[in-house]
């Protein structure tokens, strides 16, 4: 990258920070390895967010989307720099379960078994925004997992049903997004589309969820 780009990617960072406050200062820089994945991660979000320079002009005003996905680029690139800042002891590392709970705020995140709760809540997940289906959101899905369930055990399905919904809405009082979590086995997969469907809802599904570590539940909820 030349000296202007250098340039422009410097103001694209201050831009970021003006007029917000941090809770700490800087210190002195200790020793340290650069986290070669994290800075090249902040450079390509500066970078995707200088097209935005261009796209702008000749007022560089942006509005709507455009602006929120300008500023979702940088705060991105921010929070990979003050990563490797955190490893060069510049910045105080901060605890990620504050990070995890304050990127679940205004989430409702439906999950398909109370292990995937027990992990977010460990992690720092508020539980009253958990909710535990235990159950499809439509008799349909429920006959697309087993299509050999009796008529008779579909009546008890639908009751859970309807307790799901209605715990849905209720919460939803509350908050704002909706977020399906879980593995991506056949049940979660029906239960993320019904309640994208439904709701809006967002999903991240993934094989082997119960291996994730504070950094990737915090990835995974931003």
């Amino acid at each position: 990258m030349d000296r202007i780009r250098f340039e422009q990617a410097e103001k694209l960072i201050r831009k970021s920070c003006i007029n917000l406050k941090r809770e700490q200062g800087f210190r002195d820089a200790s020793d340290g390895v650069i986290d070669t994945a994290k800075l090249q991660e902040a450079m390509m979000e500066l970078i995707d967010a200088e097209e935005y320079l261009y796209t702008s002009l000749p007022t560089h005003e942006l509005r709507g989307e455009d602006a929120s996905e300008f500023c979702r680029k940088l705060i991105a690139a921010r929070e990979a720099i003050d990563h490797i800042l955190a490893d060069f002891g510049v910045l105080e590392r901060q605890d990620p379960s504050e990070r995890i709970r304050e990127a679940a705020r205004g989430k409702l995140i439906i999950v398909n078994n109370s292990s995937v709760k027990k992990l977010l809540v460990k992690a720092g997940v508020e539980a009253q925004n958990i909710l535990v289906a235990g159950a499809p959101l439509s008799v349909d899905d429920m006959r697309e997992i087993n299509p050999k369930i009796p008529e008779s055990a579909l009546r008890g399905i639908e009751k859970k049903i309807e307790h799901l919904r209605n715990d849905i809405e209720r919460k939803l009082d509350a908050l704002e997004d909706v977020l399906v979590v879980g593995e991506a086995d056949k049940s979660t997969v029906l239960l993320a589309a019904r309640a994208k469907e439904l709701y809006g809802a967002d999903s991240r599904l993934m094989e082997n969820i119960k291996d994730l570590n504070a950094e990737d539940i915090l990835e995974l909820l931003s």
